[in-house]
């Protein structure tokens, strides 16, 4: 990894560190036990793990922070203005079905800024990587959004809408206005914070997603900018605990958005 400070390194560690038993549980997904937060929400005993090796390492090393995590919310400390925000398995629906597509998220806050975040997948051994004007990388390679123009001919991805969401009904029909729209059929993989990584290194060209929560697009915020990127966060009217998110690689973004607010949905 070309970056090479003390808050990157922090974070490099914590994720090899927390990979290790995330890998083995995935091989062993069927003994897993699994419990539900909630109509299609559910929990592993493998997300609790992970997460609690992730606090403990990130607490040793800055034991002052602040922490904002999925499965524990908000564990105050001294030096409120420096957070920790995790996400231990991004994609947990992927990861509890045998799917190899998930992801460690964990960004690094600081006066309200994201100054640095990493996306891990574990399974394909995929680490990227970015800090405030140091630029984003994968594994050793900076990466660089896509240079595609025409807004018809992009790749866009999205997911959602959960099953227990109030916008249904506005989400389903922003995806097949959309459809209609572009030549190459809109993908959904089911892991926001890879969504976000596939985008900044050029894999995707855009993406949009309803009522995500903060920890899910923390890291990927700091690593699309510093790939070349635009990310507009918005709150979402109907739930204000949720995030609405739309990322692209920055010469289609005025399209993109365009589209929504056409729409009158922004």
């Amino acid at each position: 990894m070309k970056l090479d400070s003390p808050i990157i390194n922090i974070l490099v560690k914590t994720c090899l560190k927390a990979c290790k038993p995330l890998i083995r549980d995935f091989g062993e997904i069927e003994n897993l036990q699994v419990s539900s937060k909630g109509p299609g929400d559910f929990v592993s005993s493998s997300d609790k793990r992970t997460e609690e090796i992730i606090i403990n390492e990130l607490q040793r090393a800055r034991p002052d922070f602040e922490i904002i995590s999925e499965e524990s919310g908000l564990i105050k400390n001294s030096n409120s203005e420096k957070k920790w925000i995790i996400d231990p398995i991004d994609g947990t629906a992927n990861f509890l079905n045998g799917i190899p597509h998930f992801a460690i998220s964990i960004g690094y806050e600081e006066l309200s800024e994201i100054k640095c975040g990493v996306i891990f997948d574990p399974i394909k051994n995929e680490m990227f990587v970015a800090e405030k004007g140091n630029g984003a990388y994968l594994n050793n390679k900076r990466i660089r959004v896509s240079k595609k123009k025409k807004f018809d001919e992009t790749l866009i991805v999205t997911g959602g809408p959960k099953y227990y969401s109030k916008m249904k009904e506005q989400i389903f029909e922003e995806y097949v206005s959309l459809s209609k729209k572009l030549h190459m059929p809109l993908r959904k993989s089911g892991s926001a914070a890879l969504d976000i990584a596939y985008v900044s290194s050029g894999r995707f060209d855009g993406y949009w997603q309803r009522e995500l929560n903060y920890w899910d697009i923390a890291a990927g915020v700091i690593i699309i900018k510093e790939a070349g990127g635009f990310i507009k966060v918005f709150n979402n009217k109907k739930n204000d605990k949720k995030k609405d998110i739309f990322a692209s690689n920055s010469l289609i973004h005025e399209e993109l958005i365009g589209f929504f607010e056409k729409k009158n949905i922004e």
